[in-house]
């Protein structure tokens, strides 16, 4: 589909409306703007112009803060000597930015600490300048996968512990991500009941026997 058109004819009105049926768009979807106004001229003939518009197709939201995205993520590592491959990929509800390269143990840090500090950095810049706020989801390789099935056999361990002890099982603390990992896996486990206890940055997840 084609971003941009100008069209002439013998109003702007029409103009508009050649440029949309040629672009397949509504009128709600383009910025106009208008060339050319068009007269008729003496007597409809001499002197006369005709209006020229061109259609600017408009860029959604979440495809600007993508952008806005992957520019700061290559400034940041630019000033950080660093030069691995970053992709993103975007809908209206997140952005997705996934980082590729050798040697990034760096970037992720002790469980992930130091990710999820670029990813809500990332997020910071992103949504500053307003509009719709959105989501800003960072990953580097498979690490977020890795960790969820690590965080998945934890949470499975630690609840046959608190079931056969009878006693309740504290897990290291975690981010507010992981605690819900935990606690969703354990949803179905008949026999014991999970809650958070503490306060960010400390606040863990405590599985209990019924």
């Amino acid at each position: 589909m084609m971003k941009s058109i100008e069209v002439v004819a013998r109003t702007v009105d029409e103009a508009i409306a050649e440029a949309l049926r040629e672009m397949q768009v509504e009128r709600a979807d383009v910025e106009v703007t208008i060339l050319e106004e068009g007269n008729k001229g003496f007597l409809g003939i001499l002197g006369s112009r005709q209006a020229k518009v061109r259609l600017d197709k408009k860029i959604p939201e979440y495809e600007v803060k993508l952008e806005k995205a992957l520019q700061f993520i290559h400034e940041l590592f630019g000033h950080m000597d660093l030069d691995p491959k970053v992709t993103g990929e975007a809908d209206e509800e997140s952005i997705n930015l996934r980082i590729e390269g050798d040697d990034l143990g760096i970037l992720i840090g002790r469980r992930g600490q130091t990710l999820d500090s670029l990813q809500y950095i990332t997020s910071l810049a992103v949504n500053r300048e307003g509009g719709d706020w959105m989501r800003i989801n960072l990953d580097i390789g498979d690490y977020r996968a890795k960790r969820e099935e690590t965080l998945r056999s934890l949470a499975q361990r630690a609840a046959v512990k608190a079931e056969s002890s009878g006693r309740r099982v504290a897990l290291d603390p975690m981010n507010a991500a992981e605690r819900r990992i935990v606690h969703q896996e354990l949803q179905e486990f008949s026999g014991v009941v999970t809650q958070s206890e503490g306060q960010d940055p400390y606040r863990r997840v405590i599985i209990l026997p019924e």
